[in-house]
């Protein structure tokens, strides 16, 4: 697998794209079709272990470490679940567990504007797939 840029880099991109798509409509269409474009979760993933609690939705989560590296694997039963953590992943997928730990997604989603246009459980939603991202970055 290719090495990816730097979180602040995906970030970057990604403001870039909003920015370009003005409007909020947009911007979800955009964050759905993020998620179309996940691959497949294998059935073997889709356990309790890798649900992330306190979403709207169902959500899994798993992730490996090759190469000092953490991959992020997901779906959601969701549309817009699964946008928002095909989201997370351009943002986090593929880097070390000190770019993780040091990348701060509060800051980055907010740039985004992302939390303020889901509902309440959906923003809780996404808080808890950062931690869970960040806990898989701990204890790597």
């Amino acid at each position: 697998m290719d090495t990816p840029p730097p979180p602040e880099d995906a970030l970057a991109e990604l403001v870039e794209e909003f920015d370009l798509l003005g409007d909020w409509e947009g911007r979800i269409e955009y964050v759905i079709d993020l998620g179309k474009g996940l691959a497949p979760l294998p059935d073997a993933d889709r356990t309790e272990v890798h649900k992330v609690p306190g979403c709207a939705a169902q959500v899994w989560l798993a992730s490996e470490t090759r190469d000092g590296r953490l991959w992020f694997r997901a779906d959601s039963d969701s549309a817009l679940s699964k946008g928002n953590v095909a989201l997370l992943l351009k943002l986090y997928s593929g880097r070390t567990p000190d770019q993780i730990l040091a990348f701060d997604a509060r800051a980055a989603l907010d740039r985004l504007g992302l939390p303020q246009a889901l509902t309440r459980q959906r923003a809780n939603g996404l808080n808890n797939m950062v931690g869970r991202i960040r806990e898989a970055a701990l204890a790597a």
